[in-house]
């Protein structure tokens, strides 16, 4: 079982993540199994198969160049994009909370780590 399953809800969705081997870079699994930098690339999956998926993408991580695969439970902000539920997932999507300059390309303009903290 996951670890983090503890911090999904039954009826919710979650994304798939881990870590490039080769550089340490978070990456998001998309809807064609390809691993992305951006969690607006990723493909979202109910809560009741997060263990199924991971049971199937886990033995062949290093095969693929990632480490670290565990689920992410995540919901849709106003804008309709991905958004972690937890800050250290918001952390890890967006980038740091201290400088815009170190978020990854693409994150949401005016993302407010701050503003979200009660849902995580």
């Amino acid at each position: 079982m996951d670890i983090r399953s503890n911090r999904r809800d039954a009826e919710g969705q979650s994304v798939i993540t881990a870590n490039r081997l080769l550089d340490g870079i978070v990456v998001w699994r998309a809807f064609d199994g390809a691993w992305r930098e951006l969690i607006s690339d990723a493909s979202p999956v109910p809560n009741d198969q997060v263990e199924t998926l991971l049971a199937i993408v886990k033995p062949d991580a290093q095969s693929q160049g990632v480490v670290g695969i565990y689920g992410v439970q995540v919901r849709e902000d106003e804008a309709g994009q991905t958004v972690p539920v937890t800050v250290r997932e918001r952390i890890r999507a967006f980038g740091p909370s201290v400088h815009p300059d170190f978020s990854p390309q693409g994150s949401p303009a005016g993302h407010n780590i701050e503003e979200t903290r009660h849902v995580g």
